[in-house]
């Protein structure tokens, strides 16, 4: 378990840039490093905002887009094409302007497809997908993701981890249907903490008042059943990125010595 670390930013505009930035030194870093690279996306308002950021950024050609891996770590359970699926909105933003293989886009399946209505099959043949792709080097069911980015909810969910919910409370499975989340639609796929852990760095985006009381209950030592936000993070690093009014209410002791 990393001890999370802030990087407040002073406006969502700002934030999403700084982090599109970081995004492509990591993922260059780790094509550097291993010959390719494994981000795991996240949809909403912030993580569609860094991608849209990523996709002006002129610095977006030094990845070698062919050579990375894309996951994401929940889906809305609609229809394919539909503009809700966090894919639809990701592609929209970034990923039809970039050349990726579309075997390393590792979409989560739509409802109405192979597996029909079933969240629960459609989840458990997202998980077999993730553990075909785990190595002997990753100790575990899913690979050791450079970067798995999730935007925070302002009642602390991630991904489609609800408070209180079953899937925040699942230590076997890797990815679970869910069904009944507070938020429409009601059926979505996720990944659980234990599969978020596997990550060497996990990314928290949040911006916007509406997001300062779940960043202060996530950063003040609340549970993972009450707080999901509070038990993502990564093996190596756990990083808050964060405007300036979704820390707000932060207590000034949590704040970076300097930031941006």
């Amino acid at each position: 378990m990393s001890t999370p670390q802030l990087v407040v930013h002073r406006d969502k505009e700002l934030m999403a840039q700084a982090a599109a930035a970081r995004l492509i030194t990591k993922i260059v870093d780790a094509q550097a490093a291993r010959g390719s690279a494994s981000v795991v996306l996240t949809g909403g308002r912030n993580g569609n905002g860094l991608l849209a950021a990523l996709a002006s950024s002129p610095a977006r050609d030094a990845i070698d887009w062919s050579r990375l891996d894309l996951w994401w770590g929940d889906e809305r359970f609609v229809p394919e094409g539909d503009p809700e699926r966090n894919y639809t909105q990701a592609r929209e933003a970034l990923l039809d302007a970039v050349a990726l293989d579309p075997k390393r886009v590792h979409a989560m399946p739509a409802s109405g497809g192979e597996y029909g209505s079933d969240a629960d099959a459609a989840a458990a043949a997202y998980a077999a997908e993730l553990a075909a792709a785990a190595g002997p080097e990753d100790h575990g069911p899913v690979p050791t993701f450079d970067v798995l980015m999730l935007g925070v909810g302002p009642d602390t969910h991630v991904a489609s981890l609800f408070p209180e919910l079953p899937a925040v409370r699942e230590t076997e499975r890797t990815v679970v249907g869910v069904h009944g989340a507070p938020k429409p639609p009601p059926t979505r796929i996720s990944l659980t903490l234990p599969a978020i852990r596997a990550a060497r760095e996990v990314w928290l985006l949040a911006a916007g008042e509406d997001k300062a009381q779940a960043a202060a209950i996530a950063l003040s030592g609340a549970g993972e059943v009450q707080a999901p936000a509070a038990g993502a993070y990564g093996r190596a690093r756990t990083l808050w990125l964060l405007d300036a009014a979704a820390a707000s209410r932060l207590p000034r002791s949590l704040y970076p010595p300097a930031s941006a």
